[in-house]
């Protein structure tokens, strides 16, 4: 008698391998295409969002692991915590980062770890690249008012919504997880204003170092482009003093910390990258030779690092291989994906949701994306579909979510996701 429960992972590999090889394409050329783009999209996401996305993430997630009391996790996000508080805490904490769908995962996987609630963990996972304010505002601008209305209220609803639906279905393992829960005292040398202080610091250099630059050369977004390096400095420059002040790193070290970027800066003022790199460095050899807590800070961030980042790449890779960059296409034809996304039909908005749930999108370039999709004659119910199911998705979020929260629960969410975002887009379809 076979084991099933053993034996679907290799029936699985196998299936898949199998089906690879029958319907891959017999031209070279588009073959060697699809490779080229799948190293394209990763090399890309190597320089684009590596350093400046995902490594201040990895330290914030961190600091939450170490400077945030398990206490306060517990007490507004917990399993015990009240519905009408945890939800709405979750939904803000993640909007407020404008972050993709990879960014947010460290940050996720920090709360979570920490004892936060499925539901206002997953919460905040949906919320983090969805109910982005600067997305929502250009979605507005460019593809309609009433879509940036929809991709608005749709979000907002389907962070708690979706939370809920989570927290019901494991409902016993979560009441479980409640009653073994305990709550323990806060114990910080730093009281909540400073905390508060300290996070707030971080979450600007992450938000504005991955400041993208707007279609538009005039107005307020494109005066924050042309100057974010220099609010990311003086953040910067805030976070040394709170590391001085409030966590006793002596002044020395963190001078050494500043002047490289400096430096850097004054010889390379086009490449401010390297200058934000230089200081990165500087801060994890100083947090990482320590040995009191700011050390412990370093240690979780390198183990959310670690953990994450190979599947991250292995993600990317994967999806640049299938669908490509954007404006170029993977083994996926890009016409098959306008031609099956055309009209308000339950499978072009279902198409829509899975298409979106599996490519990888990073912060706002879904507009100019989607844009091209409706010149190619994309409907609007898909389109919506699409704008609530992608962001929040990609093929490298579902294998990290899968590593945090095991393989049944990502397969819920994510089905949650694709059928909710495929209603949403029937119902505005026909709406509009």
């Amino acid at each position: 008698m076979i084991n099933w429960k053993k034996e679907w992972k290799p029936l699985t590999a196998i299936v898949v391998v199998f089906l690879i090889f029958y319907f891959i394409p017999k031209d070279l050329d588009r073959i060697q295409s699809a490779l080229f783009e799948a190293v394209y999209l990763t090399q890309w996401y190597a320089r684009e969002h590596v350093l400046l996305c995902l490594v201040p993430a990895f330290f914030i997630a961190g600091a939450i692991g170490v400077f945030i009391g398990q206490a306060s996790v517990m007490k507004y996000l917990g399993p015990r915590a009240k519905k009408y508080i945890a939800y709405p805490v979750a939904s803000v904490a993640g909007s407020i980062l404008a972050v993709c769908s990879c960014t947010i995962l460290p940050l996720f996987a920090g709360i979570y770890r920490m004892g936060a609630g499925l539901g206002p963990a997953v919460a905040f996972l949906y919320s983090g690249p969805a109910i982005n304010i600067m997305a929502i505002i250009l979605t507005a601008r460019i593809l309609g008012f009433e879509l940036g209305v929809a991709r608005a209220v749709g979000a907002v609803i389907f962070s708690i919504v979706i939370g809920l639906i989570m927290q019901f279905i494991y409902r016993r393992e979560e009441s479980a997880k409640a009653a073994e829960a305990v709550i323990p005292d806060e114990d910080s040398s730093r009281n909540l204003l400073q905390t508060a202080i300290y996070f707030a610091v971080m979450i600007g250099i992450l938000i504005f170092a991955t400041w993208s630059k707007p279609e538009e050369v005039t107005g307020l977004w494109a005066s924050i482009y042309a100057n974010k390096w220099i609010v990311v400095s003086f953040l910067g420059g805030v976070l040394g003093l709170i590391l001085i002040n409030w966590f006793k790193i002596v002044w020395w070290k963190i001078l050494f910390i500043a002047i490289p970027p400096v430096i850097l800066w004054g010889f390379f003022p086009e490449a401010p990258a390297l200058s934000f790199t230089s200081a990165v460095i500087g801060l994890s050899v100083i947090t990482g030779t320590a040995k009191d807590e700011t050390g412990e800070w370093f240690a979780q961030s390198w183990d959310f690092a670690k953990k994450i980042m190979p599947l991250l790449f292995y993600g990317v890779l994967v999806a640049g291989l299938l669908l490509g960059r954007p404006g170029h296409q993977g083994l996926i034809p890009n016409e098959w994906i306008a031609a099956a996304v055309g009209g308000n039909s339950i499978a072009a908005n279902l198409f829509a949701s899975v298409a979106g749930a599996f490519m990888y999108f990073a912060t706002l370039t879904e507009v100019p994306i989607l844009q091209g999709l409706i010149g190619s004659g994309m409907g609007k119910g898909p389109a919506l579909a699409l704008l609530l199911a992608g962001p929040a998705l990609s093929l490298p979020n579902m294998l990290v979510i899968k590593s945090v929260m095991g393989l049944k629960k990502t397969v819920v969410y994510v089905f949650l996701v694709v059928i909710m975002s495929t209603i949403s887009g029937i119902v505005y379809g026909l709406m509009f």
